[in-house]
């Protein structure tokens, strides 16, 4: 299977300008999503000041990103299918692209920051990061497999 998806990865045409926006329009929508739930965690352990280990905070607040970005693009979607499809929709065709965004921006904030603090510099780049890391991969289920989660 792997092999198989190298493999289509190779033969896709890369330079299609409509697609790479499609793929970024999606992985903007995405990026909100995680953005909310991922932020919205460390800034309230932030604010409040709440004693735990850097690697519980952002384990929270991947999960958390995760799930509202499911939330949002169930919202987005349920308005062209009905709930229950739009549910499944977002859940299964975008998870590798929410991880992946997820994990680039708590790696960039851990880097910058040495643990889970939003910064006014910080940010920017956590959210560049954030698309840059899943766009290639938006760009080829949309290319290779016609796959969209929008």
């Amino acid at each position: 299977m792997a092999i198989a998806i190298a493999i289509s990865a190779l033969n896709i045409h890369w330079q299609c300008k409509h697609t790479w926006r499609r793929a970024s329009y999606n992985t903007s929508w995405c990026l909100l999503g995680c953005s909310i739930g991922d932020m919205g965690t460390i800034l309230y352990f932030q604010v409040t000041g709440i004693e735990w280990p850097v690697l519980w905070i952002m384990s929270l607040a991947i999960f958390n990103g995760l799930l509202t970005s499911i939330i949002l693009e169930t919202i987005i979607l349920a308005r062209q299918m009905v709930l229950q499809l739009a549910f499944k929709t977002a859940l299964g065709m975008s998870l590798i692209s929410m991880v992946s965004m997820e994990a680039a921006m708590n790696l960039t904030d851990f880097l910058l920051t040495g643990g889970a603090m939003l910064t006014w510099w910080a940010v920017p780049l956590m959210l560049v990061a954030g698309f840059v890391t899943p766009l290639p991969y938006n760009y080829w289920r949309l290319k290779a497999l016609g796959k969209a989660c929008h």
